[in-house]
C-alpha cells in the first residue's frame, strides 16, 4: 500500500498520520508498514531540542494506526465519514530503545481476535532489526455523529 491507498483508509492527515508505507499485509492476520522519521517532524521541536527523540505515545500511536488498517484492509472498506476507529486500551507498553530523526520505524501489527466489535492485536515498532516498543491494542469502530 502506498500512501494514497492509505490516505483511502486511515481519516489521519499530516501531521498526524504515522505511517508512510504498508509493505506486507495478510487479510486477517497481519500487516507490516513503516514511517520515516525526519528532524522536520513537528514535535521533536520540543521533544528533545538537545537529543530529538520521537515521543513513546506516538510510536504507540504509530503502531494504532497499523492496527486500523489491518482492521479497515481486512474487512475491505476504508474510513467512513460517519465512524471513527477508536483505541479503547492498552496493555503491555513496553519501551525498549529511543526512536531519532533517520530512523526508519518498523511497525508490525497481528491480529490476535475479533470479539463483538472489539479487535485485539500485537504490535511491535523495530528500527534496524531491534526491538523500539511493543504493547498489545485494543480498537473498536463506532458511529459519530456530524
Amino acid at each position: 500500500m502506498d500512501i494514497n491507498d492509505i490516505l483511502q483508509h486511515l481519516p489521519h492527515r499530516y501531521p498526524f498520520l504515522l505511517i508512510d508505507r504498508v509493505t506486507e499485509f495478510n487479510a486477517g492476520q497481519s500487516l507490516v508498514g513503516y514511517k520515516n522519521v525526519t528532524y522536520n517532524e513537528p514535535f521533536f521541536q520540543g521533544h528533545f531540542p538537545e537529543r530529538p527523540i520521537m515521543p513513546g505515545v506516538l510510536i504507540l500511536e504509530a503502531m494504532a494506526q497499523a492496527t486500523g488498517l489491518l482492521a479497515f484492509k481486512t474487512v475491505e472498506r476504508g474510513a467512513k465519514r460517519d465512524s471513527l476507529y477508536f483505541l479503547v486500551g492498552m496493555d503491555k507498553a513496553r519501551f525498549k530503545r529511543p526512536v531519532e530523526p533517520g530512523d526508519q520505524l518498523i511497525l508490525r501489527a497481528e491480529l490476535l481476535r475479533e470479539r463483538r466489535g472489539i479487535w485485539i492485536f500485537d504490535c511491535e515498532a523495530s528500527v534496524d532489526g531491534r526491538q523500539a516498543a511493543s504493547a498489545q491494542i485494543m480498537c473498536t469502530e463506532q458511529d459519530i455523529r456530524i
